[in-house]
This record gives C-alpha cells, sequence and structure tokens, in this order.
C-alpha cells in the first residue's frame, strides 16, 4: 500500500470511530495521536462517558489484542503481569501470560490499585518489555495504556505517584455530551450497540507503519527551540515546584509529530506545539503550597506560560 493511500486510511479510522462514539473527534485524534508515537493516555472522567467503549472501538478499528483489567486494591501485580505455573505432567514451570501482553491494555479505575500494582505497569510502559524471574519478554510493537481514573471517589484510592504520571503523555476528559448529542446516542443504542458494526480499518502492521512515519514528520529547528522554552518557563515559575522533565520535552514534541500526521501534513506548526501544551503538561506541573492555598490551577499557569512564550514564525 502507498504512503498515501495508508495516511488517508486515518481519516477512515477516526470517522469510524466516531459513528460509536459522538461529538469527541478531538479527543479520539489526540489518543490516536499518543499510540502512533509510542507513548500512554490517563482519561480522568466519570463513570459511564464512554472510555471502554472507546478503548474497544480502537482495538476493533485497528484489529489489535485488547486487555482490559479492573484495578482493585486486592490487585496483586502477577494478576496483570502473569504468573508461572507448575505443570505436574511435563513436570516443567511454564509462564501465562496475563492481560498486560496485548496490544491495546485499558487499565480501568487505576487508582483503585495499591502502588506495587501500580508500580508493575512502569517498566512496560517505559521500555514496552517485561521482566519476571529474570527473565525479560518483549510486549508487542504497538503496545498501549489507556488507562481511567475517577475524579470524585477518592475513599479507597492511591493516588498515581510523580514518576507514574510522566509515563502518561497525555491526560484528558471526555466530558458530557450535548443534550442532542446524547439522544443521538440513545436512539442509536436502543436496538443493538452501533460496536457491533464498527468495520475493521487498519491492521496492526499498518499501525506499525504509521508509528513510522509519524517519526519522520518534520520538526523545525524553531519548533524544538518553542517546545524547550516552554518547558524552562515551567522550570523557573514561581508557582510550581517543578516544571516538565527533559523525558516530556521530547514526548510532546514526538506528540506534535503524530499529531501533525493524523492532521494530514509532513511537518510541524507552532499551533500544534499551543493545541496540545494543556494536555502534556498539566498533569506534569506540581503547584507550591501557597499556589495551592491561593486556589491556582496548573491549566491557569500553561495559559499563562504560552502567553508569555513567543511562538516561532515559520
Amino acid at each position: 500500500m502507498s504512503q498515501t493511500k495508508l495516511i488517508g486510511k486515518i481519516k477512515q479510522l477516526l470517522s469510524e470511530i466516531n459513528k460509536v462514539i459522538l461529538d469527541k473527534n478531538e479527543e479520539i485524534e489526540m489518543i490516536f495521536a499518543v499510540w502512533l508515537m509510542g507513548g500512554h493516555v490517563l482519561l480522568e472522567d466519570l463513570p459511564g462517558t464512554g472510555k471502554t467503549v472507546l478503548a474497544k472501538c480502537f482495538s476493533k478499528a485497528c484489529q489489535v489484542d485488547f486487555g482490559r483489567v479492573q484495578f482493585t486494591p486486592d490487585l496483586l501485580p502477577n494478576d496483570i503481569i502473569g504468573t508461572t505455573i507448575y505443570d505436574q505432567e511435563t513436570r516443567k514451570f511454564y509462564f501465562r501470560k496475563g492481560p498486560l501482553f496485548s496490544d491495546f491494555f485499558l487499565a480501568d479505575e487505576i487508582n483503585r490499585a495499591t502502588p506495587r500494582t501500580q508500580a508493575a505497569l512502569l517498566e512496560s510502559m517505559a521500555e514496552k518489555q517485561i521482566t519476571i524471574e529474570n527473565r525479560t519478554t518483549e510486549l508487542s510493537p504497538t503496545f498501549f495504556v489507556m488507562a481511567t481514573q475517577n475524579p470524585l471517589e477518592q475513599h479507597g484510592t492511591f493516588p498515581l505517584p510523580e514518576a507514574q504520571l510522566d509515563r502518561f503523555t497525555i491526560k484528558l476528559s471526555l466530558g458530557f455530551l450535548s443534550q442532542q448529542r446524547e439522544i443521538e446516542m440513545i436512539k442509536s443504542q436502543l436496538v443493538h450497540s452501533p460496536l457491533n458494526d464498527l468495520a475493521p480499518v487498519l491492521t496492526q502492521t499498518e499501525v506499525v507503519q504509521l508509528h513510522k512515519l509519524a517519526s519522520k514528520v518534520k520538526a523545525d529547528q524553531a519548533i524544538l527551540e518553542y517546545v524547550v522554552q516552554i518547558a524552562d518557563a515551567t522550570r523557573n515559575h514561581p508557582k510550581l515546584k517543578h516544571g516538565i522533565s527533559p523525558r516530556a520535552s521530547l514526548a510532546y514534541t514526538k506528540l506534535a509529530q503524530s499529531y501533525a500526521l493524523i492532521k494530514g501534513r509532513d511537518h510541524v506548526i507552532p499551533a500544534d506545539i499551543f493545541h496540545l501544551a494543556k494536555p502534556v503538561m498539566s498533569h506534569r506541573l506540581i503547584l507550591t503550597e501557597d499556589a495551592l492555598f491561593d486556589g491556582e490551577k496548573t491549566d491557569h499557569i500553561v495559559d499563562e506560560i504560552l502567553k508569555r512564550v513567543k511562538a516561532p514564525k515559520l
């Protein structure tokens, strides 16, 4: 398949998913962009807003293996990674893979699991590999984690540590539908779920090819300087304990590349950097105690930095 046809399939994929997940075009584009650049997504939303259905849409439309785990306080690392089992007939140990060995992994309500279980995701998210009993196993080249957490119910939850949060490329919220769109959604699902009619658009191999194409999208020197200037502004802001890490700057740039590809361009523009700033930075910024007391929000600080740092003219 030609490169042009493959890129054209992106619009077809987004259109197919939009038949099920209504009025969330921008969020769907961002999530797919994160997948193409090899990152991971954290969705903070209320129950029933379509997070699980969205994950199933991506896995079905891209024809990849889907794994899902409902995180609970009694969940153990082996429950998601897998465990070694002794076979009495063969008198040998063999490894039974857990749901983490999938292409698209949904970690539902990740903040309900203990830090020990949360940490089990770290290696897989960062290195795309899992080490068990001194044996390292590579994960799928399209491995992707979409984790969810409920912003309201905090009883019995374990907030994600900073190191874990930094592994998520962006943090998003789907939110509620408009009244008209919600009526359309109810009508479409009264008889049967539109998810059942979702047509496959891409294959796993094509997702890998798109990942390679995204890495070739041009990011000019001026774009790189713009990203670093924004990052430096977060590190020297008086209301922040610390800003975004160099790892975050790299993820920010890679995400801009894949986002530009989804938008049909072969180069990154300053508007991409501007548009992706809040999803990339807001969950990584840690406010000072005084800023918290004053009711400051990280989104406000990002807005202030974007106004202060001048975008390049290309």
